[in-house]
């Protein structure tokens, strides 16, 4: 029998934990938008966990800058990224204020708003492929950059919030290495999903850009 998703918004204290930890633990929460036409809402599928100034992967390794700021924190904010000179991307940061780490939200279910998402997705063929993959998740939900640093835990009217939703099983958590992460990156096992949803996007392993001579 299905549970109806606990609609509690989760606190700071949520977030304010290690960056592995958050990661799974979002999977099954509910994203969600407030946008000037209604809020769209969403479960959360695939998440990657990126762990700041230790991990080469992350936007942080190498240290602070203008772009990467909201990385460090406080937890319970959004860090949202420009990428490819197209398209957005966002990350809920999470771990102690100073130390940056962020979980990147790769995939959803719709559960409420499709009407919403499906005029900025009007390529999407079905309703599960609506916000399969970062990219189209930030731009179904109309995520930009003007949401860099929104705090995610102050009031129930924030453009960005997150649900208790209906927490994924243990047995349905899924780990493998991160899409398109080269380098020393590319060994960690942290890109979390979960198992058999159709709206987990497909993996896809780093290729290295070739520089014309």
């Amino acid at each position: 029998m299905a549970t109806t998703p606990d609609r509690t918004p989760l606190t700071r204290d949520f977030f304010d934990r290690p960056v592995l930890d958050v990661a799974p633990d979002l999977l099954g929460r509910t994203l969600v938008r407030r946008t000037t036409e209604g809020p769209v809402e969403l479960r959360i599928t695939e998440v990657e966990a990126y762990d700041g100034e230790r991990d080469p992967g992350s936007h942080a390794f190498r240290g602070k800058t203008a772009r990467n700021a909201s990385m460090f924190g406080p937890p319970g904010h959004a860090y949202v990224y420009f990428i490819y000179g197209m398209w957005f991307s966002v990350n809920l940061v999470c771990g102690p204020e100073g130390k940056a780490s962020g979980v990147l939200l790769r995939a959803g279910e719709v559960v409420t708003g499709a009407e919403f998402v499906r005029k900025r997705r009007l390529s999407a063929r079905k309703d599960n492929e609506l916000a399969k993959g970062p990219a189209r998740l930030a731009t179904g939900l109309d995520i930009t950059r003007e949401l860099d640093g929104v705090d995610l835990c102050t009031s129930a009217d924030s453009p960005l919030s997150v649900l208790h939703g209906t927490p994924a099983p243990a047995d349905q958590r899924q780990s493998g290495p991160r899409t398109g992460v080269g380098g020393e990156g590319a060994v960690h096992p942290w890109r979390f999903w979960i198992a058999g949803d159709p709206t987990v996007s497909p993996y896809r392993a780093h290729k290295p850009r070739h520089r014309r001579t």
